[in-house]
């Protein structure tokens, strides 16, 4: 297993990518991936299962809005996974997850995920590192049965801010007040544990079956343009068709 050390990968764009352009590519993008997903939707052969993952205001919801913005509501359902109901805490930690994966024809972007039990978990302490490995390998085994029993491909991308961007973010939901909304004092809290959830992340990406995309994240504009590049890429691959009748209906 290769280690994985996001310190060493940059959270901004490279340099030369020029802003406006990369708004216009990743519009362009976009209405790209809404073609895409119509040919996806009416083939219903394939699933899509995207996973938006990373610290809190790295820029999950951003991504989906911009990324995902000329899609038909009816092809694409994303769902954010928050602290289980008592029901779910009483199943197994994949039970609330499987019934949530996409059936083919349709996109389901996960804002968070299965791997939420996994890294709180961890980084809290609340099951021991034998309990967290365990997991780790349970999930990889789900994500096989996904892709070879319902023909679902799965995109993770980990979201990759750094640590001063991410108090800029946070702070901006307490001094702008169309985002008041946002203000969680628990995720203040939680940054607090910045280095042990960079490790766990570390770890758990290092042990994924399904290979993560590591996305920077610090600049929006560019966080979604690499995002809608890396989707074009993989949805055009899969080399959609649109059904056509194999001789005329009579009449």
């Amino acid at each position: 297993m290769a280690k994985l050390d996001l310190s060493s990968i940059s959270t901004r764009a490279p340099e030369g990518f020029n802003k406006k352009e990369c708004v216009k590519d990743r519009d362009l993008l976009s209405r790209r991936i809404g073609d895409l997903q119509h040919l996806m939707y009416a083939e219903d052969k394939h699933s899509l299962l995207v996973i938006f993952q990373g610290m809190d205001a790295s820029g999950k919801d951003g991504a989906t809005r911009k990324v995902f913005r000329y899609c038909s509501p009816v092809g694409v359902w994303a769902y954010a996974f928050k602290k289980p109901t008592d029901a779910e805490f009483a199943h197994d930690f994949l039970w609330r997850v499987h019934k949530l994966t996409p059936k083919r024809g349709r996109i389901q972007i996960f804002n968070r995920s299965h791997y939420e039990d996994v890294l709180i978990q961890r980084v809290h302490k609340w099951i021991n590192e034998e309990h967290a490995l365990k997991r780790i390998a349970a999930i990889n085994d789900f994500e096989t049965l996904l892709q070879f029993d319902n023909n679902t491909t799965i995109v993770k991308f980990y979201m990759h801010i750094s640590r001063e961007r991410q108090k800029e973010k946070l702070q901006e939901r307490i001094d702008t007040p169309r985002k008041n909304w946002k203000h969680n004092p628990s995720d203040w809290k939680e940054a607090e544990y910045w280095d042990d959830y960079r490790r766990c992340y570390e770890d758990a990406i290092s042990r994924s079956a399904v290979p993560w995309i590591i996305v920077p994240s610090d600049q929006r504009w560019y966080r979604d343009y690499f995002v809608a590049k890396e989707l074009v890429k993989l949805m055009e691959g899969l080399d959609f068709k649109l059904p056509v009748l194999e001789s005329a209906p009579n009449g």
